[in-house]
């Protein structure tokens, strides 16, 4: 497959991540696996296939296997420590990260759609108190480095993640205390307009705009070489 078969999704995608929830049993999925296929996983391994060369420009070690597992999201659920017992996801992802077992820890792109909508950016899955420690002090320590990152994330992309209830600066300017007082954090752009799925417009959009957040990308890396230091020794 050449890094230009990218073509689109389709409706009858989107439909299928509708009744697969609805439906919600193997028998059902099973029966429409070629469907699943076509529509969701033939065209997300294109659009690895077709994203990958820009995102290996940006860092070289990220994994870019376009397989289940590897940059691409599993239909089943692992319902094991869920109260929700669904067997199957009604949305679909891909990942671009450096393989590494502490994922949820560790900055990804990524790119997901739903049934009505998509989003796409750059973050944490749940990022740890330490992590975000080691954060705050390049916000402080780094404040060029800071706003270089931070104005990366401007429209289309809003800062997203749950913050604390109380301020941990008192007085703290609001442009760096939205950023501070987060717990974890993604920078995600979404959108409604699902039709933008169905052409292969949108590889060059998500090649365009997530380039734009390599300020924030480097600096998450920064991160990452300052959880090797005890937070004491910073």
């Amino acid at each position: 497959m050449s890094s230009s078969s990218f073509q689109g999704f389709t409706q009858t995608g989107l439909s299928f991540l509708q009744q697969v929830v609805r439906e919600n049993s193997k028998d059902w999925f099973e029966s429409h696996r070629g469907v699943y296929q076509a529509h969701l996983l033939l065209p997300f391994r294109a659009l690895v296939e077709d994203l990958a060369p820009a995102m290996l420009a940006i860092d070289d070690r990220l994994e870019t296997r376009p397989a289940v597992g590897k940059t691409l999201s599993r239909m089943y659920r692992d319902t094991r420590f869920s109260h929700d017992k669904s067997l199957f996801r009604n949305r679909m992802w891909l990942t671009f990260k450096r393989p590494s077992k502490e994922w949820t820890d560790a900055p990804v792109f990524f790119f997901e759609i739903a049934p009505d909508f998509f989003r796409y950016g750059l973050g944490y899955y749940s990022a740890s108190k330490a992590t975000m420690d080691r954060f705050r002090h390049l916000m402080l320590r780094q404040p060029e480095e800071f706003a270089r990152a931070a104005a990366c994330a401007r429209a289309p992309f809003e800062l997203a993640g749950e913050s604390y209830k109380r301020p941990l600066i008192k007085g703290q300017d609001a442009g760096l205390a939205t950023w501070y007082n987060r717990k974890s954090f993604a920078v995600m752009a979404t959108d409604n307009q699902v039709e933008s799925l169905f052409t292969p417009a949108l590889a060059t959009r998500l090649r365009r705009d997530l380039a734009r957040l390599q300020p924030l990308y480097d600096l998450l890396m920064r991160v990452e070489i300052l959880k090797q230091i005890p937070l004491d020794d910073l």
